[in-house]
């Protein structure tokens, strides 16, 4: 490995954005704003979004970078309780600068990862108004402020396949290519992806060379084992969770049809990829005389697999040591910001030491091209050159950033004589029952 630290070009094909209370501030007209989202705070002095009327979810979602991990568990409920590039485009791009990040693609929080918050509104042409705002806003501002750092993924009125497509194509003259979509929309009250109801979203995805991101969470969850499991064990096999989708869509008949077509799996990790493609090509072999399976003359479903399906990792060494049962040209690198699992601002050292046995022309392949081709993004192109784009040289613009962990209100301190306990699945599950029967009844009063 001849690759330095500095050397290294980064993109991310898995970040995600707290929405900014400005969101829908320049993209709905005067008499639309009347019934605009908004962000209110209540007596609690906690910040939330009103959609519809109706009070959404927890606001900070996961967003704990830059605080000390001792409080993790605490869930920001303002934005003056997380690090402002959670929200705030030019400090997350500062934040960007000092981990050494070229560019990412970014998944919503409030609204959810698939836009599914859109999809519970009574009235459905309002929802459709506001979901195209939200793309509106990601595309010029998230993304249209600094051109060549962030990698516009639209959201979907799926509800109505028409619509759908509309916006695929609406998006698309915008110049995004990367749509975020349900891992499972059967899930969601819709029809499974096998249902020809799909037809006409992945030929309009082709049609318009888009690539589908499907992330954890989006669709299928990762199941608490029990309410008295430590919560570790959640958090463990939560990548994982994605394994069942990954199964279903690998024998998804569009994949024949459409060669092209391309599928990110988010957050998911790389290390359990080898087996279940073992496992897939050993099923194809010993029940497709009676299942009828079908992935084309002399292909198994890891060929399908490979060619169709992009997948990622945080820290995954024991993936990268077995690249060659995936695919190196099919892995590519998350950060994760703002969320638990970041290793922000250490990324670039990190994946340095996970990259370090092997060649450079696969290390580039991992650490950046892999995602800029799945996701059709120019980014050397809208940086001024490949020169610009190195670590080294993003971290130059960044020597102002305090990247030291802070303290934003931890727990409450232990009473006398009380000790530390495991946090179970219960206490999380708890935890955020509590946040919803909240909203709910401030949003009833």
């Amino acid at each position: 490995m001849a690759i330095k630290v500095e050397d290294l070009i980064i993109a991310s094909v898995d970040d995600h954005i707290v929405e900014p209370p400005t969101m829908f501030d320049a993209h709905l007209t005067v008499s639309e704003k009347a019934d605009a989202p908004r962000v209110l705070k209540d007596k609690n002095g906690a910040d939330y979004w009103l959609f519809e009327g109706r009070r959404a979810g927890n606001i900070g979602l996961n967003a704990v970078v830059g605080r000390m991990r001792e409080e993790y568990g605490c869930e920001p409920v303002s934005f003056d309780q997380m690090r402002k590039g959670a929200w705030d485009i030019h400090s997350r791009i500062e934040d960007m600068n000092a981990n050494g990040i070229l560019c990412a693609l970014n998944f919503p929080s409030v609204v959810t990862f698939d836009g599914s918050l859109f999809h519970k509104y009574t009235d459905k042409a309002l929802a459709l108004t506001h979901l195209r705002a939200y793309n509106d806003w990601h595309i010029d501002e998230w993304c249209g402020s600094y051109p060549g750092r962030n990698i516009p993924n639209a959201i979907l009125p799926y509800w109505n396949i028409a619509e759908t497509v509309d916006e695929i194509r609406r998006v698309r003259s915008k110049g995004c290519q990367s749509i975020s979509f349900s891992d499972n929309p059967s899930l969601r009250g819709q029809p499974s992806i096998h249902n020809e109801h799909w037809e006409p979203l992945w030929k309009a995805c082709v049609d318009n060379d888009m690539t589908i991101n499907i992330h954890i969470g989006s669709g299928a969850a990762a199941p608490h084992a029990s309410m008295e499991s430590p919560i570790d064990a959640w958090i463990t096999t939560m990548p994982i969770s994605i394994v069942n989708s990954a199964a279903d869509w690998l024998h998804l008949k569009a994949l024949r049809k459409y060669p092209s077509m391309k599928v990110s799996l988010s957050e998911g990790g790389i290390g359990w990829i080898p087996y279940l493609l073992e496992r897939a090509d050993f099923t194809h072999e010993h029940h497709k005389a009676w299942t009828h399976a079908d992935f084309g003359d002399n292909r198994k479903p890891s060929d399908v697999f490979r060619e169709h399906f992009l997948t990622c990792f945080i820290d995954d060494k024991f993936g990268l040591d077995n690249l060659d049962a995936i695919g190196a040209d099919m892995v590519a690198y998350e950060c994760d910001y703002p969320h638990s699992d970041t290793v922000w601002p250490e990324s670039a050292e990190r994946l340095h030491r996970t990259l370090s046995h092997l060649s450079d022309e696969v290390i580039n392949k991992v650490s950046h091209e892999n995602c800029l081709r799945i996701m059709h993004f120019d980014a050397f192109g809208k940086m001024g050159g490949r020169e610009n784009c190195t670590v080294g040289a993003l971290r130059k613009l960044a020597a102002h950033v305090d990247t030291s962990p802070k303290s934003y209100g931890g727990p409450a301190p232990l009473a006398p004589g009380q000790v530390h306990r495991p946090v179970t699945s219960g206490d999380i599950t708890k935890m955020f029952a509590q946040v919803a029967a909240e909203d709910q009844k401030l949003a009833a009063d």
